[in-house]
């Protein structure tokens, strides 16, 4: 039947999962956003929903003066005697931990902490009933790969850590996992960091302490050189058996909106894994990984409504899962007013351009191409005051539009800030007290509007900003994704009254007003417009080889299909090779 990557789209990076009967849960990375570590269960490993957090109360995530893509890196599950177990590491304060649950949901204990080096935990349970504790990257004693035994009620670690394996030379030998199959104990790792280079390499051993011999296929997942792919960075991966005996590989990966950026953050891909006659695994057949994938599946069983436009009226007493904060929640005045249908957020002294709680609440950008609205009720706002709907990369990164209140007077406004640059796009005066504020993204470009209801939004598009600014490549050293959210803030001082939020609406495609008027897009050629969808590129690359590799997807020089500019690219392409692939996408 085939399945769609990524099966969590959005930022989701660094997944772990275990299966307990016929269910299967994964987590994913969190870094400064609170609550951490989603969890999320399946039926299928194709379909999730989100069921909870492992870390949901300060005592288990204190945050506090956390930097910017730091925090809660790569946890690790596994379930064991009827209880499931969590470890990560909180790299603000703390180190390395475990949490348990019977129920997978939560609650989640608080933490035991352990006295292991390194990051990227993950725990291994042998025959024996031995439990094991790998990390990586041991700063302490400079061992890559450690492993050591461990008491789960304590997490005292029993005996002396040995150094396993020092992976196949790539950088940052990280993220390992354990497993046993035919009697060989195996360790699968990430190399050469969490960008265009990463890949997961494999060893196994008759002992679980070694020594290791590598896999003659390493790396048996990697896109470092498939360029033309919009699928990069494939690694940081976990393995699972399925209860038909089938075996699945989950790993990060990230789809290049163009110029070799990302922003979405990385995301949760999965593959199909076979084991060869020489007893090594193969993933995917050998083959790349693709956005459509046309292989075989457990059969499928749909968690929850089909994707599609979601619409949070605030009319339940407590936010949906798929909202956080960022480093922790107890600094955030809000409340829902449900007999209104409306979220109160009221402003603290910080601004988003703060490395600590500013009064804000997001969600994940999970598409390329969406529009997301929100009704904001500014009545309450003083004297310099603002509350607004932001792009939020991080403080460093973010685009907002807002109204506020300056010398008296109320206005609406375009803000876009990237590092030490900070610029007022668009501000005009605005005598309403209530708006739609709404932004249109497409894989290049976010474009800002208000009006009094959506479709008088997307008729009133005042400004735009590059998504490349946002991206994490333009940042380096964070590894988050866009969070699409709402804020208040009193600029310096408590906000006396809330801002008020109602009807936020996000809908996974480019939204037109009811005229049918097209948003503007960034390359409206024939060609320009196919390259701005992901799975065309796809049928493109695999009908006509190179193509996209060669073409320079922001540029209008393409007057047409087979301007004179694409024949001196790819000689020999005729205008049937063309209709053809195009004759296919239309097919999507």
């Amino acid at each position: 039947m085939g399945y769609t990557n990524p099966i969590l789209p959005g930022f989701n990076p660094d997944p772990s999962v275990c299966r307990v009967g016929e269910d299967y849960y994964l987590v994913t990375s969190s870094f400064e956003f609170f609550p951490g570590v989603p969890i999320y269960h399946s039926r299928d490993l194709v379909h999730w929903e989100h069921i909870g957090y492992c870390l949901t109360r300060e005592s288990q995530l204190p945050l506090r003066g956390c930097r910017s893509s730091g925090g809660i890196y790569a946890p690790s599950i596994r379930h064991h005697n009827g209880t499931f177990y969590m470890t990560t590491t909180n790299t603000t304060g703390g180190g390395n931990f475990l949490v348990s649950a019977t129920n997978p949901a939560g609650p989640w204990s608080e933490p035991v902490w352990i006295r292991a080096s390194g990051i990227d935990p993950s725990f291994f349970f042998d025959d024996d009933g031995k439990a094991y504790y790998l990390t990586s990257r041991d700063f302490k004693t400079g061992l890559p790969i450690s492993l050591c035994e461990i008491d789960l009620e304590t997490g005292a670690l029993i005996g002396e850590s040995t150094s396993i394996w020092q992976g196949t030379g790539g950088s940052y030998p990280e993220g390992p996992h354990l497993y046993k199959k035919d009697g060989w104990y195996f360790v699968m790792i990430a190399e050469g960091g969490t960008e265009a280079s990463h890949m997961e390499t494999i060893a196994r051993s008759r002992d679980i302490r070694g020594p290791y011999e590598p896999c003659p296929r390493n790396p048996i997942l990697t896109h470092r050189y498939r360029n033309t792919s919009v699928i990069h960075g494939t690694g940081h991966a976990d393995m699972v058996e399925a209860h038909d005996g089938s075996w699945w590989i989950v790993f990060l990966a990230f789809r290049h909106a163009g110029y070799g950026l990302h922003h979405l953050g990385r995301e949760t891909f999965i593959a199909p894994v076979t084991w060869e006659a020489d007893g090594w695994p193969l993933v995917n057949g050998g083959d790349a990984i693709r956005l459509d994938m046309d292989v075989p599946t457990l059969p499928q069983v749909p968690l929850g409504p089909p994707r599609g436009p979601d619409r949070i009226d605030f009319d339940r007493p407590e936010l949906d899962l798929s909202w956080n904060f960022v480093r922790t929640r107890s600094d955030v005045r809000h409340r829902i007013d449900t007999a209104n249908r409306r979220l109160e957020l009221w402003g603290n002294p910080l601004t988003l351009d703060d490395a600590a709680t500013p009064a804000w609440i997001g969600r994940r950008q999970t598409d390329l191409d969406c529009t997301v609205s929100v009704r904001l009720d500014a009545s309450g706002i003083g004297e310099g005051e603002e509350a607004g709907l932001t792009v939020f990369y991080n403080d460093n990164a973010h685009y907002e539009i807002f109204l506020r209140v300056r010398d008296g007077r109320r206005t609406v406004g375009v803000r876009r800030k990237v590092d030490d640059l900070c610029v007022i796009s668009f501000e005009q005066p605005f005598e309403e007290a209530e708006t739609t504020l709404l932004v249109v993204a497409d894989r290049s470009r976010y474009w800002f509007g208000f009006g009094t209801d959506t479709e008088a939004a997307l008729d009133n598009l005042v400004a735009s900003g590059a998504t490349r600014f946002v991206a994490t490549e333009v940042h380096p050293g964070t590894f988050t994704g866009v969070y699409l959210g709402l804020y208040a803030t009193g600029n310096g001082h408590d906000c006396a009254k809330p801002a008020r939020f109602g009807s936020f609406s996000y809908d996974p495609f480019i939204r037109r007003n009811a005229g049918g008027r097209s948003i503007p897009y960034s390359d409206k050629t024939p060609l320009g417009t196919l390259l701005g969808d992901p799975r065309a590129c796809e049928i493109l690359d695999r009908r006509l080889p190179g193509l996209t590799g060669k073409i320079d997807r922001s540029s209008s020089a393409l007057a047409g299909p087979l301007s004179p500019r694409l024949a001196m690219m790819l000689p020999g392409l005729t205008e049937a090779d063309l209709r053809a692939a195009i004759e296919e996408i239309s097919r999507l």
